[in-house]
């Protein structure tokens, strides 16, 4: 078979034709694609294109790790939905992997590792978990080893989540617009060790919730600010410590498949920032490179001042561990940038409802070493601890002047609060079991006295300085041994030492559960001994009621904005019930390990649990509830342009104050802890063991000084009743709850048929109309148990945050 001349000539010209294909592909020189364009050199070097609005990234370091972190630096002002200035968001090892025109961002699974040098059983724990690809590029241009990329979409992307933030909220659905959204020039530029960009992102919804629109000036279009951040990592020069659970430290954990099989799988280290000593061997010595934080300069003063006093108390800690000047605290300069992972910073954070506050960091996840401390404080949380000295201190007499005092006690709490979550970003978790002042870890609430003359004073409301536990946790994750220490040997002995002083821990898990069972261990309590410190406060609180007038408002304020002032201070022993409660059905315990001859668990005796009993039904007594009429006659309903808010009474009365309202949801509280199910099921449990309170007893003297006891008239009888209907509320929940053992419901049970004995004997003597009725009613929902829910109850105007919040928030 023979070829055609123009089969040929086609044969001929077919390399050509490829050659010239190949050609046509080539990409164009870096130079040449970013002629004309702004260059920022840096970690990683980027140019700005400013006829497009388009950054385009050179990556130069192929196959290289770096950690990757997003952030937001302009937030959106709702403590609800949270989307705070300043936000850390999540933090990523990566590294650019080039296959063909492709780049892609590749995040490694960290979780899952082999520690060894033997690549195929490294090769084969990588295989095993799935690894995730964060980004893929296109190769636009290219010199030597280097490529240019398109990162601009990368950058415009929501990357800190607000959408969904805004969505688990409940507060509508909304879409990024990216006609609305672009490059923030201001904050996107370049070290040498790390590279920063930021943009600007609006979000647009057809059906935004009133918590987005009491913040933003349109809930159609919500603008925010996004921040990405390229780290290079920590050289090998740091050295990771060991976790221990009786030191208080967050932390990394990973599973290493090399790990023998005779030994734990599991790793874990503390966090913790890199600080040595120029001389270990020396007591006290210098550190190579100091620990600095900066304030934030938009704090205004005083607060500045305090923020920067209450940081710098950890100074005296750093000082006891041997270290001279190895921790300062100094104002951020205007020309720096927050989000900048080369300034540990606390910043100042506004919102439009008070909210907590929280200590976060940018760690190296492979170590847990700490690169970046960033702590965000609420600024109305001090407006709040002066809402309360109002309360207390009834200070506004007319031709007097402000009690400074109001001021002192605020500001006493802004530095404790400043230190407190400092802390958290220096890698230490809270401690409630630190009661007066032993540590800042711990929640505070004011410690508020009657002097001699029986009269309030809070002039030492907050601690004045680091305590004891801090001390003993800096020197446990920041002591820095001379070589040869046996290092696990030397920090069991630091633990030891504080135990030997009472110093101990115990942490969220533990202090947060409404079913807890630590007798020391509460958030926002003082004094050693719940139940002692509930019945002080409660004396506090009956003063400060007994002073209450129109003096705890400014001249000239709406009389309704009483209300405002009375809220914290009539629930002013809230979260101190809620401590005496954990001593009922209560067991001292600790994060003990074998060997180290700590106390591993003791049950509560009877009596100190009785005792709890007794100072928790004063709580619920109307004695304690009924407001008196000289307050309830000077709060009106609230003056045009206040409105109402969660921070009031709730009410069911309309526009007018609702007295009993107020005193429903008080003792609703106290019922809450008192017959809580996993409670109920210990007391079951640990009453079959010991000689200690049982349901049964609880049950039977919540029932005798409510039902049973001996009526009252005018309003105190209106919360007489309505703490018996509550009563019974919790006792047909508790019997109808699953979650509940088998004889706590049976107990509960038993308790609703002695109430149906007595409301129906009861029932049958009264002559008062308004007293059957009430019987009658109780009995009619006793028929209709599943109707029950206790969950309707009125809740308690919000309390946290008072002062501090969950795992690194106040």
């Amino acid at each position: 078979m023979t070829l055609t001349c123009k089969k040929l000539l086609l044969l001929l010209l077919l390399p050509l034709i490829a050659l010239g294909g190949a050609a046509a592909q080539a990409l164009p020189s870096i130079a040449s694609k970013t002629a004309g364009m702004k260059k920022f050199n840096g970690f990683f070097p980027f140019y700005w294109d400013e006829q497009t609005g388009k950054v385009w990234l050179e990556v130069d370091k192929l196959d290289h790790d770096f950690l990757y972190v997003s952030s937001l630096p302009g937030g959106l002002g709702s403590n609800d939905i949270g989307l705070d200035r300043g936000q850390l968001g999540g933090q990523r090892i990566v590294s650019f992997k080039k296959v063909g025109p492709k780049i892609l961002l590749v995040q490694p699974n960290l979780r899952y590792r082999a520690i060894t040098d033997n690549q195929n059983e490294a090769r084969a724990v990588e295989e095993s978990f799935a690894q995730s690809v964060l980004w893929g590029f296109k190769a636009e241009a290219a010199s030597g080893n280097t490529v240019l990329v398109d990162a601009t979409d990368f950058l415009l992307q929501d990357a800190h989540d607000a959408i969904g933030s805004i969505r688990r909220a409940n507060q509508g659905t909304y879409r990024l617009d990216a006609s609305r959204s672009a490059i923030y020039l201001p904050r996107t530029k370049n070290f040498p060790k790390n590279t920063e960009f930021e943009s600007t992102l609006t979000f647009t919804s057809d059906n935004g919730g009133n918590i987005v629109r009491s913040v933003a000036p349109n809930t159609q279009a919500v603008t925010l600010r996004q921040h990405h951040s390229f780290i290079e990592l920590p050289d090998s020069g740091y050295t990771p410590r060991e976790a221990d659970p009786r030191a208080g430290y967050f932390g990394i954990s990973y599973f290493d498949y090399a790990t023998p099989v005779n030994e734990n799988i599991e790793k874990r280290y503390i966090a913790r920032h890199r600080l040595h000593k120029k001389n270990p061997s020396a007591k006290v010595s210098e550190a190579v490179k100091p620990i600095v934080y900066y304030v934030d300069n938009g704090a205004p003063e005083p607060i500045r001042s305090a923020l920067l006093d209450g940081a710098r108390w950890w100074n005296q800690a750093f000082e006891a561990a041997g270290y001279q000047n190895a921790f300062r605290v100094e104002v951020l300069p205007d020309s720096a940038d927050p989000m900048d992972v080369r300034y540990n910073m606390i910043q100042w954070v506004h919102r439009s409802t008070r909210g907590w506050s929280y200590g976060a960091s940018v760690m190296d996840p492979r170590t847990g070493e700490i690169i970046k401390g960033h702590v965000s404080l609420g600024s109305l949380r001090v407006r709040q601890d002066y809402l309360i000295a109002e309360g207390l201190l009834a200070p506004y007499e007319d031709g007097k002047p402000e009690n400074k005092a109001m001021m002192d006690m605020a500001l006493a709490r802004i530095r404790q609060l400043s230190a407190h979550e400092l802390g958290h970003t220096l890698g230490i978790m809270h401690n409630y079991d630190a009661n007066n002042n032993a540590s800042v870890m711990d929640y505070p609430h004011p410690q508020v006295q009657l002097d001699r003359a029986g009269n309030i004073d809070i002039s030492k409301a907050y601690g004045t300085s680091i305590g004891e536990w801090d001390k003993l946790a800096v020197a446990y994750g920041y002591q820095h041994f001379p070589k040869g220490t046996d290092e696990k040997k030397a920090l069991d002995e630091l633990l030891a030492q504080g135990r030997a002083r009472g110093l101990t821990f115990i942490s969220d898990t533990d202090a947060r559960a409404p079913g807890g069972a630590h007798p020391t261990a509460h958030l926002w309590d003082n004094g050693t001994n719940a139940t002692d410190e509930l019945l002080r406060v409660l004396e506090v609180r009956k003063k400060a009621l007994q002073n209450f007038s129109e003096k705890n408002i400014k001249p000239n304020a709406p009389m309704s904005t009483l209300e405002d002032v009375l809220v914290p201070i009539y629930n002013f022993h809230r979260y101190q019930a809620e401590a005496a409660a954990k001593l009922i059905g209560g067991m001292r315990y600790t994060y003990a390990l074998r060997g180290d001859k700590q106390l591993v668990t003791e049950v509560l005796d009877k009596r100190e649990q009785q005792k709890a009993l007794d100072a928790m039904l004063q709580t619920i007594s109307p004695e304690v509830l009924t407001l008196p009429e000289n307050i309830i006659a000077l709060i009106p309903p609230r003056a045009p342009g206040l409105g109402n808010s969660r921070e009031l009474f709730p009410k069911r009365t309309g526009l007018t104050f609702d007295p009993l309202a107020a005193a429903q949801s008080s003792a609703d509280f106290t019922l809450s802890f008192l017959l809580h199910p996993e409670r109920a099921s210990r007391l079951v449990e640990f009453g079959s063991r010991h000689n200690t309170l049982s349901l049964q007893d609880i049950t039977n003297q919540l029932i005798d000084k409510t039902w049973k006891s001996r009526r009252l008239d005018g309003l105190a009888a209106q919360v007489q009743l309505q703490n018996e209907q509550l009563v019974l509320t919790h006792l047909m929940a508790l019997a109808q709850d699953e979650n509940a053992s088998y004889q706590a419901r049976a107990v509960a049970t038993s308790a609703l048929a002695d109430i149906r004995q007595h409301a129906t004997s009861q029932a049958k003597r009264t002559r008062d109309a308004g007293y059957k009725a009430h019987l009658d009613f109780a009995l009619a929902r006793m028929d209709k148990p599943e109707e029950v829910k206790p969950t309707k109850t009125l809740q308690l105007p919000p309390g946290a945050p008072i002062g501090d919040g969950i795992f690194g928030c106040e």
